[in-house]
């Protein structure tokens, strides 16, 4: 399936960041109502008000997350679920028949297989659709999904190269012209302890803002595959190049962006939250330092990125993925009066402190929260529109990887408004990947001072 057959209109490669965000307000002005009653449109047609959701990505988290949306309040059904996977998405129903068996209806028609999948999964009389396939495939799914009339929920990151981030921005302008819900999986803006401590620091708690440090240091990465690395190919040697990436898609920049994109976003998108502004530049090195064999992709194992913003602060950013190393996930604030655990706390100069409550009833689990959130404002039909900033957050990743890779100091303007494609031209599994091993059957690494990302 040529990628060229869902080009948005409206989403012009050469379009700058500030475009999209004038046009999404134009079209917020609108007050459009094309779409406002889609949920109306279906459900309530049947005489109900049963939400029906279709879940396309059938692995670990988006089974997880389809868990999470059938445990919201009012009546809601499974009623369709797509994946390129025939076994994930048969592992995946099981799991959630076993769990929801009053809330899933999923009968062999509405289980569709293929690339095309999340088409037929979008036709299927549904009002929701959840979209947690690797991220390269987010912007695709997303432009269908809003010119469909459905609302969604995206896991982040929602795009894997500067192209995807200006479709999903013009989408997202899309849907708040039809008044469509979005939600985002960066469940950090619903935890309350997050929450209460951005407010305050928004609130001036530790004055002018200096610099945030901000990690995701841990161990090497194998839970996401299918089956385990080291094997995949000896025990599947059928699978074609695209298969193989596909199922090892952690490993490979276009289906998921590396690790600063696809896991350190969170800590990002906190930064993102806290300054609550764009970085004008960054610099940054990173590499690949740990054990690597044939079947470890392309990705580095660490990156470390400097964003500078246009009032002089800092946000110094740190990702690694080696075992046996410091491992630290957190994000932290320094200011002109003190300093704070962006999670928690706040320490003032003079010996005031602030920590957030303990226990679960004080900060319930964010990933079902954000769920919550997203299906009680489309029951009640209130604005509810994470795209933006998830495409914000996902682009400052990117521009990170963009200067680690490239060893140069690019500014947001240059990164946004790249040409550079990391995505397959076309989609079947007999397509050629956008990278391929060497004769040694090793996959090269991306080169600073070499490697091209505007």
């Amino acid at each position: 399936m040529n990628e060229k057959l869902f080009t948005s209109a409206g989403s012009s490669p050469g379009a700058s960041r500030r475009e999209f965000l004038t046009t999404s307000s134009l079209l917020a002005a609108g007050g459009a109502l094309a779409g406002s009653l889609s949920l109306a449109r279906s459900a309530h047609a049947a005489g109900d008000d049963t939400i029906k959701i279709a879940l396309v990505g059938c692995g670990g988290r988006g089974t997880g997350a389809a868990q999470q949306a059938l445990s919201t309040k009012g009546p809601i059904k499974l009623v369709a679920m797509a994946d390129v996977f025939a076994d994930r998405l048969a592992q995946s129903h099981r799991q959630l028949t076993q769990s929801h068996a009053n809330r899933v209806d999923v009968p062999e028609d509405r289980r569709f297989i293929g690339f095309d999948a999340y088409q037929k999964a979008l036709e299927a009389g549904i009002d929701v659709v959840l979209l947690v396939t690797p991220p390269g495939f987010r912007p695709i799914h997303f432009e269908a999904a809003v010119k469909s009339g459905k609302h969604v929920f995206m896991e982040k990151p929602v795009a894997t190269d500067a192209i995807g981030i200006r479709r999903v921005l013009a989408t997202a302008a899309e849907a708040k012209q039809k008044n469509l819900k979005v939600g985002v999986g960066l469940q950090r803006h619903h935890q309350p302890s997050y929450i209460e401590t951005v407010k305050r620091l928004h609130d001036g708690a530790i004055g002018d803002i200096l610099a945030m440090r901000i990690y995701w240091n841990g161990g090497a990465v194998p839970l996401f595959r299918v089956l385990p690395r080291d094997n995949l190919r000896k025990d599947r040697p059928e699978l074609t190049e695209m298969e193989y990436q596909m199922r090892n898609w952690y490993d490979f920049v276009w289906t998921c962006g590396d690790h600063i994109v696809e896991q350190h976003i969170h800590n990002i998108d906190v930064a993102h939250w806290v300054k609550q502004a764009l970085p004008i530049r960054a610099n940054g090195m990173g590499g690949h330092q740990g054990i690597r064999t044939k079947d470890h992709g392309e990705i580095y194992d660490h990156h470390d990125v400097e964003f500078e913003y246009a009032d002089g602060s800092r946000v110094f950013s740190q990702c690694r993925r080696i075992n046996d190393c410091w491992t630290n996930v957190s994000e932290h604030a320094h200011g002109t009066k003190g300093t704070a655990v962006v999670s928690n706390s706040i320490d003032v100069a003079g010996g005031k402190k602030w920590t957030f409550p303990k226990g679960k009833d004080k900060n319930p689990n964010p990933y079902q929260v954000e769920h919550d959130d997203l299906f009680a404002a489309i029951r009640r039909n209130e604005p509810y529109n994470e795209a933006e900033n998830g495409a914000e957050s996902t682009m400052m990743a990117i521009l990170g990887r963009m200067c680690t890779y490239s060893g140069q100091v690019l500014t947001w303007e240059e990164a946004i408004n790249s040409q550079v494609s990391v995505m397959p031209k076309e989609f079947t599994f007999d397509a050629t990947p956008p990278t391929l091993p060497g004769p040694d059957g090793f996959y090269a690494l991306p080169t600073p001072g070499k490697t091209r990302v505007v």
